[in-house]
């Protein structure tokens, strides 16, 4: 049995896509995180949301309203050019790190022969009085 709903199709697509915006700019580190109050990023879940956003942009072609396609098509371009801008910065999280980077950091690196510096000879002092001479 669906639920009734309060909202026509056109308020909730509205607030789904609001939503997963929002949740953008969280991760791209825009604005804050309100459940930590806190600047964060995560280029990974930027990056899943900002093809969420353009996969729902694809698969509704010639089934938006003008204004949602203005919309959409304007935001998308907005938050791909700040993922662009983030991704320059780089220092992101662990989880943006590649399988393939993992198993690169992973390999033990071969040893190689390094050359040791010579250490400079020293010398003793004596700690033993000098004998008097008679």
């Amino acid at each position: 049995m669906p639920l009734e709903s309060k909202f026509t199709e056109e308020q909730l697509f509205d607030n789904l896509i609001s939503s997963l915006v929002h949740s953008i700019w969280i991760s791209l580190g825009k604005v804050k995180n309100p459940m930590t109050d806190k600047i964060e990023r995560n280029l990974f879940a930027a990056s899943m949301n900002i093809d969420m956003i353009d996969m729902l942009y694809k698969r509704m072609d010639g089934n938006l309203l003008e204004q949602e396609e203005t919309y959409l098509s304007r935001v998308l371009s907005e938050l791909k050019m700040n993922y662009l801008e983030e991704k320059k910065i780089g220092d992101d999280l662990p989880e943006e790190t590649t399988e393939a980077e993992k198993k690169t950091e992973e390999k033990p690196k071969p040893k190689t022969a390094t050359k040791t510096k010579a250490k400079k000879p020293t010398t003793k002092k004596s700690t033993t009085k000098p004998k008097d001479k008679k």
